[in-house]
């Protein structure tokens, strides 16, 4: 791969491994768990990046994925994509992720980055491989940070991924400091 492309492979690569490492350990029943006022769970993160990602580096550039996604279609409900459903388990959508994740890599391999591609919701005509590489960078760099909150959210889990925290080394009552700090200024903002 030329420097560039390989630069982007490897960034997305990133981004996707820690958004995959948030559900390590973590039950079934929690994987699923909505933890927003809109539903957002882990589980449903991985569903929807695996299935939007086949789709741009898939369908958009030519190189289809090939198995239906009942929950992307057109007459789906809203949000399909954000859940499993009480037919999925957790092992099928961390099956279905590597799949694409492994369709995805051959698409990167296979084309040039000035390959032409076309979005279909974006109403353009044509773009490129490469601008759909900094795209998913983007979309699921964005839901890895979701998940990094839902995950904390959940059993206190942090990090980027195995073995890298990526914040400070502090113990818990480093950290419990830390926060009563933050809220004390929060709190004195408000007056």
């Amino acid at each position: 791969m030329d420097d560039t492309k390989a630069t982007l492979a490897r960034y997305l690569r990133a981004q996707r491994d820690a958004l995959r490492w948030k559900l390590d350990g973590v039950s079934e029943r929690d994987a699923r768990m909505p933890m927003t006022g809109t539903g957002t769970n882990l589980l449903g993160l991985v569903k929807h990046v695996a299935s939007v990602s086949v789709e741009y580096l898939g369908d958009c550039v030519g190189r289809p994925f090939g198995e239906p996604m009942p929950w992307l279609a057109d007459d789906a409900e809203d949000n399909a994509d954000m859940w499993a459903g009480p037919d999925e388990t957790m092992d099928d959508v961390l099956a279905l992720w590597d799949r694409a994740w492994a369709h995805i890599d051959a698409t990167i391999e296979a084309l040039p980055l000035d390959a032409p591609a076309r979005v279909p919701w974006w109403g353009e005509e044509e773009t490129t491989l490469e601008r759909l590489l900094v795209h998913l960078i983007a979309e699921v760099a964005r839901h890895a940070g979701h998940a990094d909150i839902v995950r904390e959210t959940i059993d206190g889990a942090v990090g980027l991924r195995d073995g890298v925290s990526n914040l400070p080394g502090g113990d818990a009552s480093w950290w419990a400091a830390y926060v009563a700090r933050l809220r004390a200024v929060a709190e004195a903002s408000g007056r």
